[in-house]
């Protein structure tokens, strides 16, 4: 191995270690989840196969395996449906192979009973274990020929999935229970990261002049591409409420001092109609474009064309540099949210407060250049309406969001209140 490759290697461990340091890192979550998985999964296997010397043991562990879930609130929630869902798997094949005999007719009945009860909705993920459980129920018991003792294995099924599930919950709640309440915070990031590093791309090119087809038509796949994102930041939203509710960490719901979910969704949601807002300005720009291409085929327009080439951006070029302004202001006030920090959230609040003042004056601008170079703000094939439109529906989400971030921070929620 040479010594770039060596070196690259030993970089890479000293990385994954500085991550494990970090207390929220998803390394760090990782490597607890593996651990924590690995002790529920032993503890089970003590139970089931040394204490209990149970016929099929890998029920428990398997069970308490699927039980560390990524919050407490899901551990209870899921292993309630998985035994149920189980249980309900058993009881078909104890029904149905008891009556019928072990027979392929009665393995086909227990498949389409079990497969219809996995669909009802008060199991959720765990339906699929209804068939799960039917199919391994159903060749324990066709590997014995007593009823009395067909009865005790569909039972010990049960059992051992009850032993693992309370295995695998109670070193969920024990062990480091999990509490994700950073991630909505890292949502609110992910999304203003995404539309400062857009705007941070329009800007300098607005301010030339107007962008070619193949510019816009990028600007316009990358705003459509967000979807995921949007749909990741939700989540981490609901992840972070979710992970205080049954939290035995004596500090979990004492935690949030400066911020409630409240105001961190009214942000997301204030984010999310701001990327909305991106993608119909780049719509517009792009579109300018497509417009121009079908009129070409028209020897008027075409020698109007050849007239604006002969001084480009003659009339445009103010507007375009003053909405480039306004760009860059909008991409100062989501460098701040790109950073946010609750325990920094008074500052925070302050910056977000005079960087929307300031998107305030230069969308002023913009406006006053629309004016004094007469721009029609109502002809379809021309993109300045929509632009002026959007750029004052970014002013007011930028100027709501800071309302809502100054407020949560004059006034955090009190010591020990639920904020989830």
């Amino acid at each position: 191995m040479s010594d770039t490759a060596t070196r690259e290697k030993w970089e890479r461990v000293a990385e994954w270690g500085r991550q494990l340091r970090r207390p929220e890192s998803s390394a760090r979550r990782s490597l607890l989840l593996v651990l924590k998985s690995a002790l529920a999964a032993t503890l089970s296997w003590l139970v089931s196969y040394e204490l209990m010397n149970a016929t099929s043991p890998a029920f428990a562990p398997f069970s308490a395996v699927l039980m560390v879930q990524v919050t407490v609130y899901q551990s209870v929630v899921q292993s309630l449906r998985y035994v149920g869902a189980v249980a309900a798997g058993v009881a078909v094949q104890a029904v149905l192979g008891l009556s019928a005999g072990p027979d392929l007719v009665t393995f086909a009945l227990v498949a389409l009973v079990a497969l219809v009860i996995s669909r009802w909705r008060v199991l959720g993920a765990q339906g699929s274990q209804v068939a799960t459980a039917a199919f391994f129920a159903f060749a324990t018991y066709t590997g014995v020929s007593d009823n009395i003792d067909q009865v005790k294995e569909l039972g010990q099924i049960v059992l051992l999935v009850l032993i693992g599930s309370a295995v695998g919950v109670g070193v969920n709640v024990l062990i480091a229970p999990p509490l994700r309440y950073r991630s909505a915070e890292w949502g609110i990031r992910a999304l203003a990261q995404e539309i400062h590093d857009l705007l941070d791309a329009m800007a300098p090119e607005l301010g030339e002049g107007t962008p070619d087809a193949d510019t816009t038509q990028g600007w316009r796949n990358r705003a459509d591409r967000t979807d995921t994102l949007i749909s990741q930041s939700r989540e981490g939203l609901r992840t972070a409420r979710e992970s205080l509710r049954l939290n035995p960490r004596p500090w979990a719901r004492r935690r949030r001092r400066t911020i409630t979910f409240e105001a961190y969704d009214r942000t997301m949601e204030a984010l999310v109609r701001m990327i909305s807002q991106v993608a119909a300005i780049t719509r517009s720009l792009d579109q300018q474009h497509q417009d121009e291409e079908q009129e070409q085929d028209q020897e008027r327009e075409r020698e109007q064309e050849r007239e604006e080439e002969s001084s480009p951006d003659r009339d445009y070029a103010p507007f375009l540099r003053a909405y480039a302004t306004f760009l860059s202001s909008v991409v100062d006030f989501t460098e701040v949210l790109a950073t946010l920090d609750e325990d920094h959230l008074r500052d925070q609040a302050g910056r977000l407060g005079e960087a929307a003042d300031s998107l305030e004056r230069c969308r002023g601008e913009v406006v006053r250049t629309t004016e004094e170079r007469g721009l029609s703000l109502t002809d379809p094939t021309e993109p300045y309406g929509v632009l002026v439109v959007e750029a004052t529906r970014l002013s007011e989400e930028c100027r709501y969001t800071a309302q809502v971030l100054a407020r949560s921070a004059e006034n955090p929620p009190p010591s020990g209140s639920r904020t989830a």
